[in-house]
């Protein structure tokens, strides 16, 4: 069902912000650190419907390129933001 695919695109994109937002309010380092990895792993999910949604029509190559790629920057950005605390 495309309709629930797009739902669950909307959660793991949600997540990602969300546990960024929730983790910052920790007063450790560690702790955010774990709200991140469940940020990151929230890109990985994201990823994967974007394989789903090219193989069923729902977006071309070509954006499924460029979202593949923003994902892998942000995936990126927030394992940096990780070392760095």
């Amino acid at each position: 069902n495309s309709f629930a695919l797009l739902n669950q695109v909307r959660g793991a994109g949600m997540s990602m912000s969300n546990n960024i937002a929730e983790g910052s309010g920790s007063n450790f380092n560690k702790v955010f650190r774990r709200y991140l990895d469940h940020a990151k792993n929230s890109t990985f999910e994201n990823a994967n419907i974007t394989i789903l949604l090219e193989r069923r029509n729902l977006i071309d190559a070509v954006q499924k390129e460029e979202l593949l790629e923003n994902l892998d920057h942000l995936s990126r950005k927030i394992t940096n933001f990780q070392k760095a605390l």
